[in-house]
């Protein structure tokens, strides 16, 4: 990650003040979607209730700076180890990995906020602080730690969005703002030749500003010639998956994908909802007819994007195919971006909170590849059928968060690459790998088909 560009007569420690700020910003505006009376519902089973993550962003920047760094006294250690990491979920066997234990009685909410804005004011000391630090960790070099935690923000920014989602629409408030959406036609998907060569994973450590352990070091690889879809697939196309009876055909799914289903008695995506007439689609803020959407991609998991392609004949990407289909072009040179070199920006895609719902695939072609495939980036991540596993190399160099990604080398967590409409552009580099297990379905995640090449 790239620190943004500093505006005339800004500094360096001026300008990380002013994305501190900014993210802070955008928590507040998202917590706010829910009354306070809400703040103890718990719509994910695998997630701790909302006043959790009040007090968890603050916790885990106290925790990462101001404790871990810079070896502060803290002010209050047991909100620092309460709100100090959430739940580490198995979903197939329903086992939970609490941590800290739940307590009785969460704290209240202004105690939270106090917390909170204590240690807010103590990470505006801190970025000052680091700046004269001179320490042999190396998360205090260059300002690591402080874009780890602003990154930790943006990525639970996200979280937050899709739990609030799986709430019914009169426990929310709708935003100041016009949520505005569009239902246009999709564009025609075509199917696009990837010939063989190479892509790399991850990236050098001394070429980022900030990374996170997984994404070191990098290594290239050969990928063979493949077919991929121009555009992922949408809730109409994945209708017909549903209403022809193949989504309840157990010939389409893998065995442990089906008794996932079977368990679970799941019917339809998660964002879809059956009424006695008809199908209906269900945004942060709005339920359309499922017709009124059938062009925007469809949101799955893992697990129902496998039993889509098998229906189809084809199956998903890699990990490696995607980044050869996004980071490469017919010349063979690799770029930031899918579209080039040049920096995000609306026209490139659906992210950053550029729209608070999808969008009607193929609507940023300025976004598409040099191949031709769209919004790679933007719109929903993209899922890939390749497990969670460490690059050549791995070190678990996050001193004070060495379990970040190793706890998930399980085979049972799978790599999902781009971004989506909640996904800050901060996280916009090749290199960033983001994951879940295979039978989660609450992410806006999409994918598209792929096929091999005989």
């Amino acid at each position: 990650m790239a620190l943004p560009l500093r505006r005339s007569g800004e500094s360096g420690v001026d300008l990380l003040r002013d994305n501190f700020r900014a993210a802070w910003s955008r928590s507040d505006e998202i917590f706010a979607i829910l009354p306070n009376s809400e703040l103890l519902a718990q719509p994910i089973v695998w997630r701790h209730p909302f006043i959790f993550y009040v007090g968890h962003l603050p916790a885990f920047s106290w925790n990462q700076i101001c404790g871990g760094v810079l070896r502060w006294p803290s002010f209050n250690p047991y909100f620092d180890e309460l709100f100090c990491r959430g739940i580490d979920p198995d979903v197939d066997t329903g086992e939970c990995h609490w941590h800290p234990d739940v307590p009785e009685r969460w704290p209240s909410l202004p105690e939270t906020v106090y917390y909170r804005d204590k240690v807010r004011g103590a990470i505006l000391d801190a970025v000052d602080a680091l700046s004269y630090c001179r320490s042999d960790d190396v998360m205090a070099q260059g300002g690591r730690a402080l874009l780890m935690v602003l990154e930790h923000e943006y990525m639970h920014h996200e979280t937050l969005l899709y739990m609030m989602q799986q709430l019914s629409m009169r426990q929310k408030i709708r935003p100041r703002h016009p949520v505005r959406y569009s239902f246009q036609s999709m564009r025609v998907s075509e199917w696009l030749r990837i010939p063989k060569g190479r892509a790399c994973l991850g990236a050098n450590f001394d070429e980022l500003s900030f990374g996170w352990d997984n994404e070191f070091e990098q290594t290239v690889v050969d990928v063979p010639s493949f077919t991929i879809e121009s555009l992922p697939v949408t809730n109409g196309q994945f209708n017909e998956f549903v209403s022809s009876g193949a989504y309840d055909d157990a010939r389409y799914w893998r065995p442990e994908d089906w008794r996932w289903k079977q368990l679970e008695n799941k019917r339809h995506p998660t964002c879809w909802v059956e009424q006695t007439d008809g199908w209906f689609y269900r945004t942060m803020f709005d339920i359309f007819p499922l017709a009124q959407v059938a062009s925007w991609p469809v949101y799955v998991s893992l697990a129902e994007a496998r039993a889509y392609t098998a229906w189809r004949g084809k199956r998903l990407p890699s990990e490696a195919e995607y980044q050869r289909a996004a980071f490469y072009g017919p010349d063979e040179r690799e770029t930031q971006y899918p579209w080039g070199d040049d920096a995000p920006a609306r026209q490139h895609g659906n992210f950053d909170f550029n729209s608070w719902s999808p969008t009607p695939v193929g609507s940023s072609p300025a976004g598409a590849s040099r191949w031709g495939v769209h919004e790679l980036v933007g719109n929903g991540w993209e899922l890939t059928d390749s497990p969670f596993a460490p690059l050549p190399g791995f070190k678990t160099y996050m001193s004070s968060y060495p379990d970040y990604s190793k706890d998930f080398f399980d085979g049972k967590h799978f790599v999902v690459k781009g971004a989506s409409w909640a996904t800050d552009v901060g996280l916009l580099r090749p290199s960033f790998r983001n994951w879940y297990q295979a039978h989660y379905p609450y992410v806006f995640a999409k994918f598209r088909c792929v096929s091999k090449i005989n």
